[in-house]
């Protein structure tokens, strides 16, 4: 271990002095720790707010909500693409266990595998995949991405899960701590067994417990913040922990207050296990992430938000105010409802955990600049802000469209070519109203009794303990440019809702990346109304060039076990702009001049001297070989 540990330091320098960047700290788990919209959500994970108490280390944050340890290890998006971005001398948090407890204790893979072998395939289609045994599988998935870290020259470090605030009296109750012992399932050959209960002195369903033996066995630093979080929980108490810490939607999931304490947390014991010391900042003056703030480009005329996470702790004098001013054209709230130039985040006890935000909107073209200051005593901290608008001139404007009223067929003008509607362990169960009274929008005009699309999960039962949702499960459309053209898109939008219960949840999810990784969520209410109508709208800026796909997917789930529960779907819009492509071809409308030569092309980029039945790409070609212009007509 000592040489492997030399080894990485010696690559590490290597890389350094070749000029490559600092260290990176992949954090692999599940939602507790993943990246969240701040548009679309309260709902925050520690790994976002991990770079705030690091200098000298990049933090990578690929934590995946619905991941178990098998899910993520096996998805060409999740493990297998964190892989690629590792480099000799990284470092990789590994946090799992929530979603290993699906099936209550039981491997997913295995129970549905025995409910084929007897011949039910209802009860085979309902089986959640995910779900690990703490003393086997799940066991065997941590030792795979140990020896894999170790083998890419990365250090592996495993980190228990953070509690559940699963609270009897004062104290979090044994499952909280993700320990199954007072009620689980057991696989046998003749099928499964519930509400099994062993002593609290057997560890053997304690997911926690397992991980500890793994890093032992494997030698690799082990980081207990399920005994930390415990804790943490136990000192608010009940009432208070679900209020500050938690996002008002159960309790599993942190908002930003209790995702930056976890994260800290997470730093204190790194460094009291005398790990990362170069690395760790806990300084006791008021501290801002992000440092630098890159708001990223929107189009012309939009409005770009940007959320920062404040703290400070031991504060001087132990109760006061933060200063939060900013230059011309930026605007600051803490509620994000109250604009101004200047603001003040009060303070008690010497600690100090805000959220506030800033907004710019983009009236002309080009890079707008300037900065915001943090003032506290005597420690004053500038942080850059930028911020890009772009133009979609001189485009033809594309808008595909799913009515989903009787089928899923769809609508398409522009260039471009739709992906169609498919099911991933879900089926259209009918198109109906969600109910004689569904209530839409207002503004949208629509009839109470208007028809929707109603999907249901395969095997029409909802299981018991979903609270995110499963990779495994979800409806998808999609979109990719025509041949000749840069598809630039600006709008995604779709009504959604629950019929038959208040428990309907979902995600709204976009990604143009390969196997749907680095998604976006655009959608993540805290609560569905049933039979009430939402609307999902938003204004990305997202560019899809040659062989690219824009991949749009909803996520259902149900809180608590039910059967028959439809997700509605009605109205799904994405609409942009084909543009001129890096080759300087143009997209013009129709018309123009006759060149010498003429060649169509159809949506999937097969050619021909004769137009296609329905839209074609033209390319039109002077004598000398030059492309001259592409347009858009429609054959018939």
């Amino acid at each position: 271990m000592y040489k492997l540990k030399n080894f990485i330091l010696f690559l590490a320098a290597l890389s350094t002095a070749a000029g490559m960047s600092a260290a990176k700290v992949h954090t692999i788990g599940d939602s507790t720790m993943a990246e969240y919209d701040e548009d679309a959500t309260v709902t925050r994970g520690w790994g976002m707010y991990l770079q705030q108490f690091l200098n000298g280390l990049q933090v990578n944050n690929r934590g995946k909500g619905g991941a178990d340890t098998r899910s993520f290890y096996e998805s060409e998006a999740h493990w297998q693409s964190v892989k690629k971005q590792m480099q000799p001398g990284d470092y990789v948090i590994i946090q799992f266990a929530h979603n290993d407890e699906k099936n209550n204790g039981m491997d997913g893979v295995a129970l549905k595998a025995y409910y084929e072998k007897i011949g039910d395939a209802e009860k085979a289609a309902a089986v959640d995949l995910r779900g690990t045994v703490p003393t086997t599988t799940y066991k065997e998935y941590l030792r795979k991405y140990v020896e894999e870290t170790r083998q890419l020259g990365c250090t592996p470090i495993l980190v228990a899960p953070v509690c559940r605030s699963y609270f009897s009296g004062s104290t979090i109750r044994r499952n909280g701590q993700h320990d199954l012992g007072d009620s689980f399932s057991v696989l046998t050959p003749e099928g499964p067994v519930a509400n099994k209960k062993i002593g609290t002195d057997d560890r053997s369903m304690d997911y926690a417990y397992q991980m500890k033996m793994v890093a032992e066995e494997m030698n690799v630093a082990f980081i207990d913040i399920t005994t930390a979080t415990k804790e943490l929980y136990e000192s608010y108490g009940d009432a208070n922990c679900h209020k500050l810490l938690f996002d008002g939607a159960g309790s599993t999931h942190f908002n930003t207050t209790g995702a930056t304490l976890v994260a800290r947390r997470f730093a204190q014991l790194m460094k009291e296990q005398g790990l990362w010391s170069e690395y760790i900042v806990l300084t006791s003056d008021i501290s801002v992430s992000p440092a630098v703030a890159d708001m990223g480009e929107a189009y012309k005329g939009q409005t770009l938000t940007k959320e920062f996470s404040l703290s400070g702790f031991s504060l001087t004098p132990d109760n006061g105010a933060v200063a939060i001013s900013a230059t011309e054209g930026i605007k600051l709230s803490l509620n994000k409802s109250d604009w101004a130039s200047a603001v003040e985040a009060n303070y008690n006890a010497g600690t100090l955990i805000q959220t506030f935000y800033a907004r710019v909107t983009l009236s002309e073209s080009g890079t707008v600049s300037g900065n915001i200051t943090v003032k506290q005593g005597e420690t004053s901290i500038t942080i850059p802000v930028t911020a890009t608008a772009i133009s979609l001139s001189g485009g033809q404007e594309v808008t595909a469209y799913w009515r989903l009223e009787s089928d899923d067929s769809y609508v398409l003008s522009g260039p471009a070519s739709v992906i169609p509607q498919s099911w991933t362990g879900m089926y259209v169960q009918r198109y109906a109203s969600p109910n004689a009274a569904t209530l839409w929008p207002e503004g949208t005009g629509f009839e109470s009794n208007r028809k929707t699309q109603r999907n249901l999960i395969e095997g029409d039962a909802w299981p018991a303990g979903d609270i995110d949702e499963n990779p495994n499960r979800y409806i998808q459309f999609g979109i990719k440019p025509s041949p000749g053209t840069t598809l630039k898109i600006d709008r995604i939008s779709m009504y959604i809702c629950g019929a038959g219960g208040n428990g309907m949840m979902c995600h709204v999810n976009y990604s143009t990346s390969p196997n749907f990784a680095n998604q976006h969520t655009i959608f993540s209410p805290a609560n569905m109304v049933s039979n009430t109508m939402y609307e999902v709208s938003a204004s990305p800026v997202i560019s899809l060039e040659k062989d690219q796909e824009l991949l749009v997917r909803i996520y259902p789930w149900y809180n608590n076990a039910a059967t028959g529960k439809t997700i509605c779907i009605s109205d799904v819009t994405i609409h942009g702009m084909a543009m001129e492509d890096a080759t300087g071809v143009t997209v013009i409308d129709n018309g123009g001049e006759e060149a010498s030569t003429t060649t169509y092309y159809n949506m999937c980029g097969v050619s021909s001297r004769q137009p296609f039945r329905g839209f074609n790409v033209v390319r039109r070609q002077t004598s000398d070989g030059n492309v001259k212009t592409v347009k858009a007509v429609f054959g018939m």
